[in-house]
């Protein structure tokens, strides 16, 4: 199972970035989706939650200006990130809980995509 997130870049502080991670290869069903980040010098810390039936949860820094959604049928994750500001400059991950198979679980990690916030 692969996670493959692109969609980072360099914006402007209130700007807007839309981040995409889809997984691929030998997956029966997708569980709980998230979004991660770790700025320099910092620790890895969660943005956003999404489980297998939308369920969400955020982090209270990014709270009524992210939001993350998901495609089932693409088991893609999405995080669309509004009124950016330079506190959000960091490298973003996915994250997902894969099933395999019946009895099969795993828990995966896309490479990371970089978002940069200038003033």
């Amino acid at each position: 199972v692969q996670l493959q997130a692109s969609g980072g870049g360099l914006v402007q502080a209130g700007g807007s970035l839309r981040l995409s991670c889809a997984a691929s290869g030998s997956i029966f069903r997708v569980h709980d989706m998230a979004w991660y980040r770790q700025a320099p010098g910092k620790l890895r810390e969660l943005v956003a939650t999404i489980t297998g039936g939308s369920s969400t949860n955020y982090a209270d820094s990014v709270k009524g200006r992210f939001t993350i959604s998901r495609d089932n049928a693409r088991n893609t994750v999405y995080l669309q990130m509004n009124s950016l500001n330079t506190d959000d400059t960091a490298v973003y991950y996915c994250y997902a809980r894969v099933q395999r198979t019946v009895q099969r679980f795993g828990d995966f990690w896309g490479q990371g995509t970089q978002v940069t916030v200038s003033s």
